[in-house]
Order: C-alpha cells, then sequence, then structure tokens
C-alpha cells in the first residue's frame, strides 16, 4: 500500500489546522480588543459624567487610563523618543500616520496634556465608544460634506486658541497598513496656518511584524515611537500649504522607515531567543 498519499493528505491536514489556528487566534484576540473598547467606554463614561458632568478636554485622561492597561493583555511595548517634545503651554496641532485599530493605545501612549483629535462622524454612533469619544471632546467631521468639514475645521481653530488646545490629526485621512505613508490632506495644514501654531509630527513604526490581518497575525511585540521637532508656521499662509505638507510627509516617511526597520529587527531577533 502506497504510503505517500496518506502521508501528503496528513501533511495537508497539519497545514490547515496550523492556519485555521493562526486565523481563530487572530479573530479572538480582535474580538477580545473590541470588547474591552466597549468595556472601558462604558467605565470611562461613568466615571466621566461622575467627574466632570459631561463633555470636557479633561475626560481624556480619565480615557487614557483605562486605555493604557490594553497594551499589558496583548503583549505590546511601546518605545517613546523625544515625548518632552509634547510638553507645550500652548496650542499645536499633531499629526501622526495611521494604520489600524490599535493605532488607539499608540495615541494614548502620547497623549500630551489638553489634547483632542478630529475623528470621522460615523464613529460617534458606535455605542459606548462614540458615547466616550463625544465625552473625551473629540471633533466628529462629516468627511462626505465638504462644506460641514471645513465649518467644523474653522470651530476647531477658534476653539483650539480658546481654550488652549492641542489637537491631533491623522494626515492620511485613512487606516493604512502598506508599509509606506499616503499622500496628506491639507486640513491640518490649513488648520496650522490659520491659527499661527506649530504642526509636531509623531511616527509609529510599522505594526506589520506583529499585526497583519492580511495573514492573520496578531501577536505582541515593540512599537517605537518618535516625536519630531516642531514645525513652526508663524508668518505662513494658504500658499504655503503645499510646502508645508510636503516637508512634514518626507520628514515623517523618512522616520518611518529607518524606525520601522529597527522594530522589525529587534523582533527578528526577540524570537530568535525564544
Amino acid at each position: 500500500m502506497e504510503l505517500w498519499p496518506w502521508v501528503t493528505a496528513a501533511l495537508l491536514l497539519l497545514l490547515l489546522l496550523v492556519q485555521l489556528s493562526r486565523s481563530v487566534r487572530f479573530y479572538s484576540r480582535i474580538t477580545l480588543y473590541c470588547a474591552l473598547c466597549v468595556l472601558a467606554s462604558t467605565a470611562a463614561s461613568v466615571v466621566c459624567l461622575l467627574r466632570h458632568g459631561g463633555r470636557s478636554v479633561e475626560n481624556m485622561r480619565i480615557i487614557q487610563w483605562f486605555v493604557l492597561s490594553f497594551k499589558y493583555v496583548f503583549g505590546l511595548r511601546f518605545e517613546i523618543k523625544g515625548r518632552q517634545k509634547l510638553e507645550l503651554d500652548h496650542p499645536c496641532v499633531i499629526i501622526s500616520n495611521h494604520q489600524s485599530i490599535l493605532d488607539m493605545m499608540g495615541l494614548m501612549e502620547a497623549l500630551p496634556e489638553r489634547c483632542v483629535q478630529i475623528a470621522k462622524r460615523e464613529l460617534l454612533f458606535l455605542g459606548p465608544v462614540g458615547l466616550i469619544m463625544y465625552l473625551g471632546g473629540i471633533f466628529f467631521i462629516n468627511r462626505q460634506h465638504s462644506r460641514t468639514a471645513v465649518t467644523v475645521m474653522a470651530d476647531v481653530g477658534e476653539r483650539m486658541v480658546r481654550e488652549n488646545l492641542k489637537v491631533w490629526i491623522y494626515p492620511e485621512g485613512t487606516r493604512n497598513d502598506n508599509g509606506d505613508l499616503l499622500p496628506f490632506k491639507k486640513g491640518a495644514f490649513y488648520l496650522a496656518i490659520q491659527t499661527q501654531v506649530p504642526i509636531i509630527p509623531i511616527v509609529y513604526s510599522s505594526f506589520s511584524s506583529f499585526y497583519n490581518p492580511k495573514t492573520k497575525l496578531f501577536s505582541s511585540g515593540t512599537i517605537r515611537v518618535e516625536v519630531l521637532d516642531a514645525i513652526p508656521t508663524s508668518g505662513l499662509t494658504v500658499a504655503d500649504v503645499p510646502k508645508l505638507m510636503d516637508t512634514c510627509h518626507q520628514a515623517m516617511r523618512t522616520t518611518f522607515f529607518r524606525i520601522s526597520k529597527i522594530a522589525q529587527e529587534n523582533g527578528a531577533t526577540a524570537r530568535q531567543g525564544s
């Protein structure tokens, strides 16, 4: 009796089980992440309402306290360089690259005082998650209606100066895990020039060594974060937006490739040693 067909079938079955096991682990961890977001949002909403009575930027510290615990559940570690550059006593626009649903953890790791985000309006309707975002003072933009978005951005500019806020924006406009940065949208740069406040770029290394939905990878890992020098906008006009965008994009892209390479090399070394 030929053994090769049976051996081949056994190997194929083993490969299938391994793949299924990887997929099960991936979706289990994603489900856990989403469940934690809902539970933490519900608990944080209660605390925020009891502490501040409603919508306030001060609630971001409460939200941060809850989210910072997530990294221990998933075995993630953040190494931040240049955090002191965020310790400003005046408004600024913070921009960073946007890779996945896990970005919230990275944002909370680096979150400075009196900082709020700009998010798409659809997130407002995500139950407890939308509620806690609202309570945290996040500005919601309807990207389908450009006039409404422009009005919201004008209001953001007035409030960030009046209330001494830092505003965090993802200039790529959408999540991107292709190993590079997407072209930037103009909104963050118009806002910075409109208010004459500096732009502070923050770069997160690639998640691909531990998180990849295409290959169903979601394991532990290290994320390197680098806060770049502030880029002044004093004296700039709307005509300077393209050049300002290009300056920020080049600086962030160069940093992204550099720190992503180091993070992946460190991840490979750690796996070899385990």
